[in-house]
This record gives C-alpha cells, sequence and structure tokens, in this order.
C-alpha cells in the first residue's frame, strides 16, 4: 500500500468550513482600499534570490534562515518571495512607473514564503495585504499611509488596538545615531544574548527591539534616537504627529521601535493588538527612501506597511468579530421519486441560478427525509420540493426553513416567489 502523502510542514489547508473567514476579511480590505483610490499590481511569487538578498540584507534572518532558494534549469538562483515591498519598487523601476506619472498609490495581496518554525498565526506560507506610496517625500503620504492601516483595522470593528510609531530620522542623523549606540552597547556585549552580539557588528539597531529580557534591561538605558535628530528629521516628524492628531489616531511613540536596515528613513510604526500574546503585531511599516538606490534604480522616496492576514484573522478569531457564518445556499431543489422529477429539480435550479440565486440539490439520490436534513446543514432559507403529482398540476411546494410553513406555487412564478421571500427576509434582517 502506497504511503499517504501529506501537506508540507509549515503550509496550511484553509478548508470549505474556514474559507468565508478569509472572503469575509478580503471584501473588507478591497473596501477600505477602493476608498482611497490604490491601484493593484501583481508580482510573480518568484524572483531573482538577488532582490531579496540586496533588500532584506544578507546577515538578515530571512535572507540567511528563511528563504526558498533553489537554482531553476537555466542557471538562474531564484527565490519564492519572502515579503514584497523589494518587489513593488523592482516593477516600479522595471516598468517605469514614475516616468508615467509623478506617484504611484499602490496595493497587493498575496502569498509569501519563509521557512520559519511553524507556529499559530505564522506559516510558512503566508499572505500579506499591503499598501505604498511610492514619489512622495513628504510627511502626508506617511499620514495617509498609517490612516488607511488603521481604517482597515478599525473597519473590522477591532478595539484592542495600539499605534506605535518611531522616527528613524535621515541618514545623517542615523550615522550619527548607530555610532553612539555602538559606543553604549560595546562595554555591555558580554552580557548580551548571542544574537544581539551578532547584531552589534551587523545591525546594531535591531538589538532595540530585541524581545530578550537582558537585552531589554541594557537597552532600557541606551540613548533615544530622537537626541540625534537634525532639524529636518524633527520637523518631519513633528509634522507627522500633528496630522496624526488632526485625524484623531491615537498613537504612543515608542523610542526602540526601529527598522534596522539603511534605507529606512524617518517614520517607522506598527499596530498590535493586546488581544494576541507576544506575537502581538498587526502590521507594520514605514519610509524607505533609499531602496530604489540599491536596487540599481533612480533614487525615489516611498513608504508603505504591510499586514499579515494570518494575523488579522486570530485578531478578529479573539475579539469576537466574525459575523454570523453565511449559507451555503439559499435554495435547496428536493426531488420525490425517480428520474423524471430528478432532472425537474436540475432545470428549476438553472432556472434559478440564472438569476443569481444560490441554489443547491441533492447529487446523491436520497430520500425527502434525507434531503431535507442536508437543506438543514446547508443552513437554507427556501427549499423547493418537486413532487410528480403537483407537478403534472404545474406546481411545487415552497418550504420556509425558519418557520416550517410550505406552500403550493405555481411553477411558472417560481422564481418571482422565491426572490420576494429572499427580498422579505433581507428586509426583515
Amino acid at each position: 500500500m502506497n504511503q499517504r502523502i501529506q501537506r508540507v510542514r509549515g503550509m496550511q489547508d484553509v478548508l470549505p468550513g474556514e474559507v468565508w473567514k478569509w472572503r469575509y476579511v478580503e471584501q473588507g480590505l478591497m473596501h477600505i482600499t477602493a476608498a482611497f483610490g490604490y491601484q493593484e499590481i501583481r508580482t510573480p511569487v518568484l524572483e531573482l534570490a538577488e532582490l531579496f538578498i540586496r533588500s532584506v540584507g544578507e546577515t538578515t534572518d530571512i535572507v540567511g534562515k528563511e528563504m526558498y532558494v533553489f537554482e531553476d534549469r537555466g542557471g538562474d538562483i531564484l527565490s519564492l518571495r519572502p515579503e514584497m515591498t523589494a518587489s513593488i519598487v523592482r516593477a516600479v523601476i522595471e516598468n517605469h512607473l514614475l516616468q508615467q506619472q509623478p506617484i504611484a498609490r499602490l496595493w497587493y495581496y498575496g502569498p509569501m514564503f519563509r521557512r520559519e518554525r511553524p507556529q499559530k498565526g505564522r506559516y510558512r506560507q503566508f499572505h500579506q495585504y499591503g499598501a505604498e506610496v511610492v514619489g512622495s517625500p513628504h510627511p502626508e503620504s506617511d499620514v495617509e499611509i498609517i490612516s488607511m492601516a488603521w481604517q482597515l483595522l478599525q473597519h473590522f470593528g477591532l478595539s484592542q488596538l495600539e499605534l506605535r510609531i518611531n522616527t528613524l530620522g535621515n541618514s545623517e542623523t542615523q550615522q550619527r545615531y548607530r555610532a553612539a549606540l555602538v559606543a553604549y552597547l560595546e562595554p555591555h556585549k558580554d552580557q548580551l544574548s548571542p544574537e544581539s552580539q551578532a547584531r552589534l557588528v551587523t545591525n546594531p539597531l535591531r538589538i532595540l527591539d530585541s524581545k530578550n529580557e537582558q537585552d531589554r534591561a541594557i537597552v532600557e538605558q541606551a540613548p533615544k534616537i530622537v537626541d540625534f535628530l537634525d532639524d529636518e528629521s524633527r520637523a518631519f516628524f513633528d509634522t507627522v504627529l500633528s496630522l496624526l492628531d488632526r485625524l484623531s489616531i491615537p498613537y504612543v511613540v515608542d523610542p526602540y521601535l526601529v527598522r534596522g536596515l539603511d534605507y529606512y528613513r524617518h517614520t517607522a510604526f506598527e499596530i498590535v493588538s493586546t488581544a494576541l500574546g507576544a506575537q502581538n503585531a498587526v502590521c507594520g511599516g514605514g519610509r524607505y527612501d533609499g531602496l530604489a538606490a540599491l536596487l540599481g534604480g533612480k533614487p525615489f522616496p516611498a513608504v508603505g506597511f504591510a499586514l499579515g492576514v494570518e494575523r488579522l484573522l486570530l485578531v478578529l478569531e479573539a475579539e469576537d468579530r466574525f459575523p454570523a457564518k453565511p449559507p451555503v445556499a439559499q435554495v435547496y431543489i428536493a426531488a420525490v421519486g425517480e428520474a423524471p422529477m430528478r432532472e425537474v429539480a436540475l432545470m428549476l435550479a438553472s432556472r434559478l441560478r440564472a438569476e443569481h440565486i444560490p441554489t443547491t440539490v441533492d447529487l446523491l439520490r436520497r430520500s425527502v427525509k434525507g434531503q431535507l436534513r442536508e437543506a438543514n446543514r446547508y443552513g437554507v432559507r427556501l427549499v423547493v420540493i418537486v413532487g410528480e403529482q403537483e407537478w403534472q398540476q404545474g406546481m411545487v411546494i415552497v418550504k420556509d426553513m425558519a418557520s416550517g410553513e410550505q406552500k403550493l406555487v405555481a411553477e411558472a412564478t417560481l422564481v418571482q416567489e422565491v426572490v420576494r421571500r429572499l427580498r422579505q427576509e433581507t428586509n426583515e434582517s
């Protein structure tokens, strides 16, 4: 007997009983996106690995441990995308989008891949929604991106959210701050976690967001980047905060919130949920003005965010924000007897479906009792029972599953009757 093949570790099947939650989230995301006037962009799942090595950084865990990298038959070294920002910037450069318009407002949705240790809400294939403003160097674009992320989450009625924000300043500010931070941390090197000791050489800013308790105790006394801001950086950050105040978006300034890569500038933010545990970030973003040049393009300013869909699903579950599960179908056609009535059932179902009424029929040739049980499992509102005696008179039976009421309806007026009943239910609800 052949051994059973199982799904790849860290991947998940989204089964029919859960897909409706994904659809609910996706429709909400699209609704708010449309209100902001962003355009969708779709990039390949496969990219040259060099794209992410340059953008994410060769010393990061993503590149060093988590990317799915392989050589194809042509000798190219390819990677399944672990994130989308680099792909967006590559697409903007390669397709000359900013030559066609001075600013591009873009959004995306799709699967990403990282070979992380699987845990709740974190899979090796995961999904992100994100938005980017490309071409604007001004703080208004940062605020638009933050406002969009905030409204997306507010749309779902989430209440246990906190917006955390910080500034990374411009490149000159970062250079001064990095030098001061390293000078402070060097005497504490032996007390740092092994991971932070390595970062002290490769990526010292990332030590600030270490989750290690010993690291955090050391970092609490570290210099803060806000004390190293020049006039330009301070004015930029003050404008962002002032505009957030004007939009009544609450925030907490978090001096330890950073992005460890050199191409990030000014604004960094994340939205966390207190309904989750330690892994509480729902979305995060920031300004990355230096990335285009790193990827070989003409420099341009950009700011954006990414939202983890699996993480959002967990938050909605934790706050009990999902609506009632929608029914599989609204109408069930139950056939009484042999083949002729089954054929009639198929014909009537086709007629209702042509009017965009979700309708299902029995495919297992069950008894009427068995068909009614299935209709009840599906949660349908109406069952149309097709019996030979009634059909000979040009009639069918319509049963209301909520009230149990049954009535004879002329076959010629069935569609109008079903539409009327369903519309009445919608108005009552």
